[in-house]
C-alpha cells in the first residue's frame, strides 16, 4: 500500500476548476480559499458551493497519500475518483453518492480532520463529478480495491498485484508514542468497526507495545489496515503503525488483559492473570477517573462512536468542550413525526432517553442520547438524510438534558421519556450491536424471524410500509436475512414502522442498517 506514489491523474482540460497545470494563477477561482489572492469575494464563492458529492480538500501536508485521502471518505461511503493536486496541497475525492459526501461533510464540520497531525480542510467543490483520465492505472487500482473491499468482496488479482495485498487476517499493530497506555480493549473497539475480530495478543517487544489482532476474514483486515495505518488513538499520540503478519491463524491459550480469543469464552485466564469479562469493560467505560476520561480531546475507544472517529482517523470526541448528549433535529415533517418515530431511527446509532417536539416549532425535536459520543454518531449519520420526505438537520443542542413537562402538564404526547425501554441497543456491555453500526443503506438486515415466516410474507410486510423490495435474502438459519428496497428513503422508512414489529408468538423483528448489499 505504501509503495503506491502520490497521483495527480491526468484531467480535463478547459475545466476551470481542475486544469491547474496551465498557470500557476489561472483558473483558481473556484476553488480558491481566499488566502492565495487575499479576494474576499471568491472566499465567500468557496463556502456557498452547493452540496456536490465531489469534495475539495485543502492544506494537505506535502507527504499526503492518495490512500490516506481516500480513508478520510471511508467511513462515510464508497469512494469513487480521486484526483490529488501534488504542488498545490489538494485533492478533490468523489464519493458515490451525495448523501455520503453530505454526511461526510456534516461530520468534519464538528471534528477537524487531520493527515499526518495536520488539519485539513473539506468542502464542496462547483463540479459534481471528476472527470478524470481512465488511464491512470495505479489510481483505478487504489479505487478498486477499495470498493471491493468495502462491498464485502475480494479485490481482483490484478488489483490485488497492485496493491501487494497480503491475504493474511492476521495484523501485526505497532504503537508510537505510546503516552497513555492502550489496551486490549481498546484495540477491539477500534478494530471491530471493520469487520470480527477473532484473536488479539498484545505483548512488548524491543520496548515497544505490539499486538497481533486476527480478523474472520482477510478483507476486513485490508480495510482496516487502510483506513486506520498511521492514525493516532489519541491527540498527538499512540500512532498505529500496521502490517500484514506472516501468521494467518493465531493460537491463544488464555483469556486475560494480554490476550484474548473471542470465539472461546470458555478458556482459562492463565496463572496469576486477572480474567477480564464485560463488566470490567463497561464500569472502565464509565470510570471518569481513568486516563480515557482525563485526557482533553481523547477518543474514549470503550464507546461506539471511537469507531466510527478512528476510522475516520480523527479524534476528540469524547473531550469535546461543551459536547452534550443532546441533538437538535429540525426540518422534520410535522404532520407525520413522532417521538416514537424519532426513538427508533436515532435508537440505530445509541440509546435514546428523551425525546422532545418542540411545542411552539413542530418541525424540531430535543433528543438525548445516553451520552456525547451517541449523539455524534448518530449526527454524522443522520444529518443530510430524508425521513418523512424531508431532509432533516441534525445538530449537538446547547442543552445538557431534555426535560420532561411538570406533573399533571399534558404538552399533546410531545415528549416522551425512553430511560427505562425494553428496546435499547447498546445497555448490554460487549453487545454484538456494538459492531454492527453502519450509515443508512437501502440493505436492511432483519434478525429474530420466525421460523414459520416466509420470503414472501416478509416481502409483502416491508412492500406494504410504503416501499419496493428489490432484493432479498435469507441466511442459511432463517433467522435473519438482509432485504433490500429502492432508496435509502424507503429503507429508513421500513425500520422506523417495522422494527420490533410482533411477528406473533410474542417474536419482535429487529431491524438494523446493513453494510452488504444483495
Amino acid at each position: 500500500m505504501d509503495g503506491i506514489s502520490d497521483v495527480a491523474v491526468g484531467v480535463k482540460r478547459g475545466s476551470d476548476e481542475l486544469s491547474m497545470y496551465n498557470s500557476p494563477n489561472s483558473g483558481m477561482s473556484s476553488i480558491s480559499d481566499g488566502a492565495s489572492n487575499g479576494s474576499d469575494s471568491k472566499k465567500q464563492k468557496v463556502e456557498e458551493a452547493p452540496p456536490s458529492r465531489v469534495l475539495h480538500i485543502r492544506k494537505l501536508p506535502n507527504e499526503a497519500s492518495e490512500t490516506e485521502v481516500i480513508a478520510l471518505g471511508l467511513p462515510f461511503g464508497k469512494v469513487t475518483n480521486i484526483l490529488t493536486l501534488k504542488g498545490k496541497n489538494q485533492a478533490f475525492l468523489e464519493m458515490g453518492t451525495e448523501e455520503a459526501a453530505i454526511t461526510m461533510v456534516n461530520y468534519y464540520t464538528t471534528v477537524t480532520p487531520h493527515i499526518r497531525n495536520v488539519p485539513v480542510f473539506i468542502q464542496y467543490s462547483n463540479h459534481k463529478e471528476l472527470k478524470t483520465d481512465a488511464g491512470n492505472q495505479r489510481t483505478q487500482a487504489v479505487l478498486q480495491a477499495v470498493s471491493a473491499v468495502q462491498s464485502g468482496g475480494s479485490p481482483s488479482s490484478d488489483v490485488q498485484e497492485a496493491l501487494a495485498a497480503a491475504s493474511s487476517p492476521v495484523l501485526r499493530i505497532i504503537i508510537d508514542n505510546m503516552f497513555y497506555p492502550v489496551t486490549l480493549d481498546v484495540l477491539q473497539q477500534i478494530f471491530s468497526k471493520f469487520g470480527t475480530v477473532m484473536k488479539i495478543i498484545t505483548f512488548t517487544k524491543n520496548n515497544q507495545f505490539q499486538a497481533l489482532l486476527q480478523f474472520s476474514d482477510p478483507v476486513n483486515a485490508q480495510q482496516a489496515k487502510l483506513a486506520l495505518d498511521g492514525q493516532n488513538i489519541y491527540n498527538s499520540c499512540c500512532t498505529l503503525r500496521i502490517d500484514f503478519s506472516k501468521l494467518v491463524n493465531l493460537n491463544v491459550k488464555y483469556n486475560n488483559d494480554k490476550s484474548r480469543d473471542y470465539t472461546r469464552p470458555e478458556l482459562p485466564a492463565g496463572d496469576g492473570q486477572p480474567s477480564l469479562d464485560s463488566t470490567v469493560a463497561a464500569a472502565f467505560s464509565k470510570d471518569s477517573n481513568s486516563l480515557l476520561g482525563k485526557i482533553p480531546g481523547a477518543l474514549n475507544p470503550l464507546s461506539a462512536a471511537a469507531a466510527a472517529a478512528a476510522a475516520a482517523g480523527r479524534v476528540a470526541l469524547a473531550g469535546q468542550a461543551g459536547s452534550s448528549g443532546v441533538l437538535l433535529v429540525s426540518n422534520l415533517n410535522e404532520e407525520m413525526v413522532t417521538p416514537q418515530s424519532l426513538f427508533t431511527l436515532f435508537g440505530v446509532y445509541g440509546d435514546v432517553q428523551r425525546v422532545k417536539i418542540l411545542y411552539n416549532k413542530k418541525d424540531s425535536a430535543l433528543i438525548q442520547m445516553s451520552d456525547a459520543n451517541q449523539a455524534q454518531l448518530a449526527m454524522s449519520h443522520l444529518n443530510g438524510q430524508k425521513m418523512y420526505g424531508k431532509i432533516i438537520r441534525v445538530t449537538l443542542s446547547k442543552h445538557q438534558t431534555v426535560a420532561l413537562p411538570r406533573d399533571g402538564l399534558d404538552d399533546q404526547g410531545l415528549t416522551k421519556d425512553f430511560a427505562n425501554s425494553p428496546l435499547h441497543r447498546f445497555k448490554k456491555p460487549g453487545s454484538k450491536n456494538f459492531q454492527n453500526i453502519f450509515p443508512p443503506s437501502a440493505t436492511l438486515h432483519l434478525s429474530n424471524i420466525p421460523q414459520d415466516v416466509t420470503e414472501d410474507d416478509l416481502r409483502l410486510l416491508f412492500s406494504n410500509a410504503g416501499g419496493t423490495v428489490k432484493a432479498f435474502k435469507f441466511f442459511q438459519d432463517r433467522k435473519m436475512s438482509l432485504i433490500q428496497m429502492s432508496t435509502v428513503e424507503e429503507a429508513i422508512q421500513a425500520l422506523i414502522d417495522l422494527h420490533n414489529y410482533n411477528m406473533g408468538g410474542n417474536q419482535h423483528l429487529r431491524v438494523s442498517f446493513s453494510k452488504s448489499t444483495i
